[in-house]
């Protein structure tokens, strides 16, 4: 059965005009992610992030096959599953419900505010923020990094400092542009969408609603919009 519900929303012409730009398979190789169930039924690539709260309460959740030392808060605990060989340094707080797979790092003062999937290797450092999200294999948010309603594709590497922007300033909808034209999202909420092995410059802050393609990247200091495709 389809995590994602169908839309009561039409999209325009546009939408449909563009779909193939914005398909799983043009950011992601989900061949071996253990979590790859997440994307059926997936048309457009942050339709997923829809899918992460009844995929989590689909799960088996409250394994922590990892030693998890003094100083470290855990909250819902029962709604947390951690996989073996990972390492929690004192000083993170994490809240469930979330997964994260084998022999990831979550390093001192990460804050993880739940509703996140992580699959293996995955590094949230020191003053990096997860919350709503999607962290395929080898993901990294190692260095002040904000991640929010967004996903990060294989080996992604968010520079430090890197903000993926999710919220307007006016609260509307997210839309998304791409050859001068907006297309709607459904989602008032979209951080960015990196594709695997993307890349940000530090101190990048894409603004709500950027799209990454696979091995794209973007300048340290910069705001970039749309997508992004050049290398």
């Amino acid at each position: 059965m389809d995590l994602v519900k169908e839309s009561e929303e039409s999209y325009n012409e546009d939408m449909s005009a563009t779909t193939d730009q914005f398909a799983v398979e043009a950011y992601l190789d989900l061949t071996s992610w253990k979590h790859r169930k997440l994307f059926e039924g997936v048309l457009n690539v942050w339709e997923a992030l829809k899918a992460i709260k009844p995929y989590l309460d689909s799960c088996e959740l409250g394994e922590i096959a990892c030693s998890v030392p003094n100083g470290v808060t855990i909250e819902n605990r029962e709604l947390v599953s951690i996989g073996e060989g990972s390492v929690i340094e004192p000083g993170a707080y994490i809240r469930g419900p979330l997964i994260l797979g084998k022999n990831c790092e979550v390093r001192h003062g990460a804050y993880l505010r739940g509703n996140i999937i992580a699959g293996d290797r995955v590094v949230i450092g020191h003053a990096s923020e997860v919350k709503h999200s999607i962290l395929l294999d080898g993901a990294a948010a190692a260095h002040f990094a904000y991640v929010g309603d967004s996903i990060l594709g294989n080996r992604v590497n968010l520079g430090a400092g890197t903000k993926l922007a999710n919220l307007l300033f006016d609260r509307k909808e997210i839309e998304v542009r791409y050859e001068g034209k907006k297309i709607t999202t459904g989602l008032r909420k979209i951080g960015a969408i990196l594709g695997d092995d993307a890349q940000t410059g530090c101190n990048a802050v894409p603004n709500p609603g950027t799209l990454f393609k696979k091995g794209a990247r973007c300048k340290p200091c910069s705001n970039p919009s749309g997508i992004i495709c050049f290398p």
